[in-house]
């Protein structure tokens, strides 16, 4: 990073911290009407500073003891018997993070981004038997069946400005319901329901829409496309969405043809010059790039978008619709499906920085709570990068030949929301320390994605599309430029694994 840049920098890392700081206050002071005390609203504020601080493992006592507390009662009393409307918190929490991602869209000059509704389910590995919602089932953050919990999520997600999770309904078996013994000790709700993961995600988005919340889609994967209840629904209401769907999902074409959605893309898309070569968005790799389809039905309003890997060549289907009055673009319909990645990038930084699953607590309004607190830091956090997004992003211009030598300073990526908890949780003895790693780490990350476009363009892609052929004449062809040079040393500096990935 060159001398010039090191004061904007710092000042940069100065300002994220004390916007920050301003953030949590204003929704803190915006969640005062939930609480029925000042008691419990007070360690509310502590609760939120604690999961958002560098705490290895965030439990009652370990939060009890980052709060400055004595003892975890008042932790434990927040959690547990302390009267406060949940629902109506997250309803607060919902709204300070739309209304911040749109500020920062509206300062960025971006305000014909997509604005999108991302549905997804995460999961938490509990032992034993006593916790509310706890069943052996597919976990995905185990990678298996196993014993533990899932929660239904919805994030908002502004195209390039910010996204942050806004809804949550934790999936509760039918057999836990049905028991009124095992109902009462879980601390159940009377005359609660059993719903589906599908009906859950129309509970969230019935609610996001009734808030006067505006969202050009609803993007899901398999399991809420599969969903027939979830599809209606969004339909009767006029809301677009774009969702995936089972290579088995039957459709209606023209004429009344019914057929899966494999069956329609062998017989249509089969050496057809239909395939459009686009972008989903920009990863931190670069540009990610498929092949795709847009195939029409029976109705006006619903499409099918085909998405072909261009190196396994295989194939992902989405249904869409798109309500009367807007207009149908197959490159919306990409953009919106790409977006919908934000919402697993919330669960990731929710669980990392957060401890989005590391409550330990096993009553049902304990485990909401703990949820609407840790969605109340994403949310301070992600809106206070996406505030900063356009000043603190001064990275290099991304290189357009393989051969092109690298920056002289490669910039700064811009604050996320890991640096943004960093920034908040520094010592007070030694302030300047953690602008200063973060202004190192970010330099480095600049750095380390200039190479990685780069080393993209190095493997030029040539796509042949030939119409004699069927679908596998989509072709793919990666070269390897002989006239690539690499700074001098990268050979000794590398690990093995990086030499591997680069000449294997």
């Amino acid at each position: 990073m060159c001398d010039d840049n090191k004061p904007k920098a710092a000042a940069a890392a100065r300002i994220a911290a004390a916007l920050a700081a301003r953030k949590r206050g204003e929704l803190l002071a915006l969640l005062r009407p939930c609480y029925s005390r000042v008691e419990p609203w007070l360690q509310a504020g502590k609760y939120v500073a604690a999961v958002a601080s560098d705490v290895p493992r965030r439990n009652g006592w370990t939060i009890a003891q980052r709060a400055g507390d004595r003892a975890p009662q008042r932790t434990q009393r927040l959690l547990g018997r302390a009267a406060r409307d949940t629902f109506a918190a997250m309803g607060v929490v919902r709204g300070f993070a739309v209304a911040g991602l749109e500020e920062a869209a509206r300062r960025s000059g971006r305000r014909r981004g997509l604005r999108v509704g991302a549905i997804d389910e995460t999961s938490q590995v509990k032992q034993g038997s006593a916790t509310a919602g706890v069943k052996r089932h597919y976990l995905g953050c185990a990678g298996k069946v196993a014993n533990g919990i899932t929660t239904v999520h919805l994030s908002y997600v502004r195209e390039r400005t910010g996204h942050a999770l806004i809804g949550a309904r934790q999936w509760i078996p039918a057999e836990q319901i049905d028991d009124p013994v095992t109902s009462l000790m879980m601390g159940l709700p009377l005359g609660l329901e059993f719903r589906t993961k599908g009906q859950l995600a129309i509970d969230i988005v019935t609610e996001t829409l009734t808030s006067g919340i505006a969202l050009d889609f609803v993007c899901g994967d398999e399991v809420y496309g599969a969903c027939t209840e979830l599809r209606e629904f969004l339909e009767e209401r006029g809301q677009g969405y774009v969702l995936r769907v089972p290579a088995t999902f039957r459709l209606t074409l023209a004429r009344g043809v019914t057929m899966t959605c494999a069956q329609a893309a062998a017989r249509l898309l089969a050496g057809s010059r239909r395939w459009q070569v686009r972008s989903a968005g920009a990863g931190s790799k670069g540009q990610r790039r498929y092949a795709w389809a847009l195939l029409a039905t029976a109705s006006p309003r619903h499409h099918l978008l085909v998405r072909r890997h261009l190196g396994s060549g295989e194939l992902a289907f989405c249904s869409c619709f798109v309500p009367d009055g807007q207009r149908v673009s197959m490159a919306r319909l990409i953009r919106a499906a790409g977006l919908r990645w934000a919402v697993e990038e919330d669960f990731a930084v929710g669980k990392d920085c957060f401890g989005l699953d590391q409550s330990q607590v096993r009553l049902y309004p304990a485990i909401a709570r703990h949820t609407v607190l840790v969605m109340a830091a994403l949310a301070i956090c992600a809106v206070t990068a996406a505030l900063l997004r356009h000043r603190t992003d001064t990275q290099a211009p991304a290189p357009v030949r393989p051969d092109q030598p690298p920056p002289a300073d490669p910039g700064m990526t811009p604050l996320t929301v890991p640096e943004i908890t960093r920034l908040l949780t520094a010592q007070p003895a030694r302030p300047g320390l953690a602008g200063h790693w973060a202004n190192w780490r970010r330099g480095h990350q600049a750095r380390a994605r200039w190479y990685h476009h780069r080393a993209r363009l190095t493997r030029d892609t040539t796509i042949a599309l030939s119409a004699s052929g069927n679908l596998d004449s989509i072709q793919v062809t990666c070269v390897r430029r002989r006239d690539q040079r690499e700074p001098a040393g990268w050979w000794r500096r590398s690990p093995p694994s990086a030499r591997a990935a680069r000449f294997g």
